[in-house]
């Protein structure tokens, strides 16, 4: 019974996962393609570009002006057939939903790879391993900063510490691209210590272990700025979330019967947070595959918020849909996840029990 039970409870969340993310997803296609209006654009594009291709063409300098008109509507309408432009936006929506979903995300309009290729999924496994190294860094820094350091200050609560950190942690309404332009202009232009941005000195080191200290050091700078912008924010939140949970009559009862103080943090206190911390955790990491646009904009970081920002200015909707499908698909397969994860982590959750 408990094993049925389990397994309708989690078929109903992934049935309700998946929905959201088909809703999302077609949202996105809708948003992206301005209800058309983009495809419209790019419509005027392709007759802009046979035209030109046919009367800047020397071999179509003898035909007069209707001749040359004719060809140009035949290429105009057999290019407008091959991507598929030549049926109701309303129809070609749903095409373009099935194809996202089945993570068939095509062909970019406008951009490439490095290697020439207009796949975007070759597209997006490009950029992405180089966001993942730098924000997932960021966020697992961020991450064990507030909880080690909100745990500290916890135990730490009115001390002069917890004043300055305090008094520290509105840095933080101002984003980490902000401080990352001072931080350029002090080691990078004035002491010149450190890369204005990029990823990778230029020419790259051939030297794999040079390459990799090459990539640390304009890691350095990005790293820094969201730092300075988010570690006393994640510390005082860490901190006063502990603190919520250390009056908890519970964490009374083991200090009034003499339990260590070591032992009462760790399972009085520590223990019942996980549940929060580990959702945090989880979220965080997977936000961070999606990098942050201005950013790697800011330090010239080939990662996919730069190649979202880059899609977005050139209506490349292809790529912004393939970007959005695949962090739906990781934003719901963590979900579903973490709901195994309370019931192991907190007793008091049950799978099934409304």
């Amino acid at each position: 019974m408990q094993v049925k039970r389990i397994a309708l409870y989690l078929a109903r969340r992934g049935i309700v996962l998946f929905l959201t993310v088909v809703a999302a997803v077609y949202v996105t296609i809708l948003i992206a393609n301005m209800g058309g209006y983009v495809d419209e654009i790019i419509k005027s594009e392709v007759l802009f570009r046979v035209s030109t291709s046919v009367y800047q063409n020397p071999a179509y300098r003898g035909l007069n002006e209707t001749a040359l008109k004719k060809l140009v509507t035949e290429l105009y309408e057999n290019e407008i057939k091959r991507l598929g432009f030549d049926q109701p936006f309303f129809i070609r929506s749903f095409n373009y939903l099935a194809d996202a979903l089945t993570l068939n995300l095509g062909r970019a309009l406008f951009l490439s790879s490095d290697s020439g290729s207009r796949n975007v999924r070759i597209i997006l496994m490009e950029r992405l391993p180089n966001t993942v190294l730098l924000f997932t860094t960021t966020q697992l820094i961020l991450f064990f900063i507030g909880l080690f350091g909100g745990l500290y200050l916890s135990r730490k609560y009115g001390s002069r510490t917890d004043k300055i950190v305090s008094l520290l942690a509105p840095f933080s309404a101002l984003p980490g691209w902000f401080y990352g332009l001072f931080l350029i202009i002090i080691f990078a232009s004035v002491l010149r210590i450190l890369p204005y941005g990029g990823m990778v000195d230029i020419p790259p080191p051939t030297d794999r272990f040079e390459y990799a200290l090459s990539v640390l050091r304009h890691m350095i700078l990005p790293i820094m700025s969201w730092l300075i912008a988010y570690s006393f924010f994640n510390i005082y939140t860490r901190r006063t979330f502990f603190l919520i949970f250390s009056k908890e009559d519970f964490v009374e009862v083991a200090k009034a019967k003499g339990l260590p103080e070591d032992l009462v943090r760790r399972r009085y206190i520590l223990r019942p947070t996980l549940p929060p911390i580990v959702t945090d955790l989880s979220l965080t990491l997977i936000a961070s595959w999606t990098g942050a646009v201005i950013t790697e904009t800011v330090f010239n970081w080939p990662g996919v918020g730069r190649l979202f920002y880059e899609a977005a200015a050139l209506f490349d909707t292809p790529v912004i849909v393939g970007l959005v499908v695949i962090y739906a698909y990781l934003l719901a397969i963590t979900v579903f996840v973490l709901e195994l994860v309370y019931a192991i982590l907190d007793p008091r959750i049950r799978i099934g029990v409304s």
